[in-house]
């Protein structure tokens, strides 16, 4: 476990590396393809963004969401990722909505740093933001991640 603080030019480095990026959201892309069928369907979809748990809690704490409501949320983020309406989301869409997100987090993270504690195999965008800092501050640290 260990401890990291970004800001949003950290964000924004890694959404603009676009090898660094492709390769992590072509990544998470086929995690989440659980039928390995080239597209996200709305379940699989759902299943990535409940893991996250962005829904169900207000910072770390756990809130009563009705169903219902989760369902409408769920089904919103879905049809955003879902450019062209086809019912699924492709490679492309993945990417271009994560890079909308991550966009949106830079800019909400600004210049002000935040401390974040990570597991050592987190794999998430925002670690994977740190790591990449890390390594053009350290080539070292590349070798060791």
């Amino acid at each position: 476990m260990g401890v990291v603080i970004i800001d949003g030019s950290t964000v924004r480095a890694f959404v603009t590396d676009d090898q660094q990026f492709t390769k992590s959201v072509d990544e998470r892309f086929a995690a989440l393809d659980l039928n390995n069928d080239g597209v996200l369907s709305r379940s699989e979809l759902r299943k990535a963004f409940e893991s996250l748990r962005l829904l169900e809690s207000h910072f770390g704490v756990d809130v009563a969401t009705p169903p219902d409501e989760l369902t409408q949320l769920y089904n919103s983020i879905f049809e955003r990722f879902d450019c062209d309406g086809s019912g699924t989301v492709d490679l492309q869409e993945f990417r271009s909505e994560m890079k909308k997100i991550l966009l949106a987090i830079a800019d909400g993270l600004g210049s002000c740093p935040i401390q974040m504690v990570l597991e050592d195999d987190d794999q998430s965008f925002l670690k994977k933001a740190s790591d990449l800092e890390a390594a053009k501050l350290d080539p070292n640290h590349a070798q060791a991640s």
